[in-house]
């Protein structure tokens, strides 16, 4: 079965979430700017780690014949979301951050390093 679809719809997601949670790392927080891009940056990290959970695992280890070990970091982006927002929800600005830093570098750093290793769609796409 051909995935190239949920693979293009997964890029068209966590492209621009990459650049907002770049952007967010380093401008001040707590701006009306930093709310309204960490809503949309939480949205896209969500959508992005559901899709890539129907994406079937292309290396290593299977479980069930389609989960990888990659699909371990769309389930920490599913805890990591949610978290962060409640925590800035109730106040909780450490909680808020920590979770936000795991976000952005288990969801996108670790995960997007392993896109780009041989074998992976990605790395055919762009070094082919």
């Amino acid at each position: 079965m051909d995935y190239s679809h949920l693979s293009y719809l997964h890029l068209v997601t966590v492209v621009p979430a990459f650049f907002i949670g770049s952007y967010l790392l380093v401008v001040r927080k707590g701006t009306a700017k930093h709310k309204t891009l960490g809503k949309i940056y939480m949205v896209l990290m969500l959508f992005t780690a559901i899709v890539s959970l129907f994406m079937p695992a292309q290396l290593g280890a299977s479980f069930l014949n389609h989960f990888g070990y990659i699909h371990l970091l769309s389930l920490l982006t599913l805890y990591a979301v949610p978290a962060g927002y409640f925590y800035i929800k109730k106040g909780n600005v450490r909680g808020h951050k920590r979770s936000m830093i795991i976000l952005y570098c288990g969801g996108l750093i670790v995960a997007g390093t392993f896109a780009f290793m041989p074998g992976r769609l990605l790395n055919d796409w762009i070094f082919s």
